[in-house]
């Protein structure tokens, strides 16, 4: 059975080992969603899990908030296939002596994301748990999906948005203080860009994937599954309006603090060599984002980051490093 190709890491390592132990009873893995043929057209499926402790601290977000961001993240693939939302399901997990409207609340958060996107809460299962557990699986379709796989040497990559906020929210919580409220909003309140994702497809998108490990660490992830090199301009990064000093109380050039951030849900995506700064006003003109090229597809394999013509050495975030 053949699988997508993905970038290095511990944690990439063990899927590799699933997929090898799995052999000919998986299908092609590797991928945002698994896409399933369907009537002219495929289903787009992926489930995304946020443990209390690894992905959030209940003191740092509201339990609204922690069922949007959830869901958030896990419709994030769905932009990242270009598949427009059905709905999703939720496996729950709680600590067993919540307050009554605890789990109304969470819910409450995931039916407003998903609501945001034209999708609704299917169904989903409800357990006692340690601590919080939401495991979200998402349903869409698309005529045409955009796969990690497809970027062409000669293309240009890009990036909506603008990226570090949220690593600049988790910066200061772990330093003990207070983010700054915009950063705040970027972590608890990450938007699946579902409507951009659809204008790329349209706009001849190649290959893309969401921005959930850090742009050096999931363009790695695109490079090898495309089977090109990825060369990164850093200074290009578009940087969330929160970098700046975050990056300084880190000790940390400002683009690399940004490429480093993960959990912005921003796409990156391949687009063909005649797609042009016009077309990207075009782009920010009708989604209200901006589109940033931040660097091409070359032969080769693997990924190579460039701050002012140096090169630096830099690594997504990997849960089993």
């Amino acid at each position: 059975m053949s699988h997508l190709a993905l970038g290095p890491g511990a944690e990439f390592d063990r899927i590799r080992g699933i997929a090898g132990a799995l052999g000919a009873r998986a299908a092609d893995l590797g991928d945002d969603c698994a896409l399933i043929p369907s009537q002219g057209e495929f289903l787009a499926l992926s489930i995304d899990l946020s443990v209390e402790g690894t992905h959030f601290r209940r003191e740092w977000l509201s339990l609204e908030e922690l069922g949007w961001r959830a869901a958030a993240s896990a419709l994030s693939d769905l932009a990242a296939e270009a598949a427009t939302p059905i709905g999703v399901l939720v496996s729950l997990g709680m600590p067993a002596g919540s307050a009554a409207g605890d789990a109304e609340a969470v819910m409450l958060g995931v039916g407003a994301a998903v609501d945001s996107v034209g999708g609704k809460v299917l169904g989903g299962d409800l357990s006692s748990a340690p601590g919080w557990i939401l495991d979200v699986a998402v349903i869409g379709r698309t005529a045409r999906p955009i796969r990690r796989a497809g970027a062409r040497p000669g293309d240009g990559l890009w990036v909506t948005g603008r990226l570090g906020g949220a690593r600049a929210a988790l910066a200061a919580w772990l330093a003990g203080g207070t983010p700054e409220p915009a950063a705040r909003h970027a972590f608890a309140h990450p938007e699946p860009r579902i409507a951009a994702a659809g204008w790329l497809a349209a706009r001849g998108g190649r290959a893309m994937i969401d921005l959930s490990d850090g742009l050096a660490g999931d363009a790695g992830h695109l490079a090898a599954a495309s089977g090109v090199a990825i060369e990164l301009t850093l200074e290009a990064v578009p940087q969330h309006a929160t970098v700046a000093s975050a990056a300084a109380r880190a000790g940390l050039p400002a683009p690399d603090f940004a490429a480093l951030g993960g959990e912005d849900y921003e796409l990156l995506v391949a687009l063909p060599p005649e797609f042009t700064t016009a077309d990207a006003t075009g782009f920010e003109r009708e989604t209200g984002l901006p589109l940033t090229r931040v660097g091409a597809a070359r032969e080769g394999r693997g990924v190579r980051c460039t701050l002012k013509g140096k090169e630096r050495t830099l690594r997504g975030f990997d849960h089993f490093a």
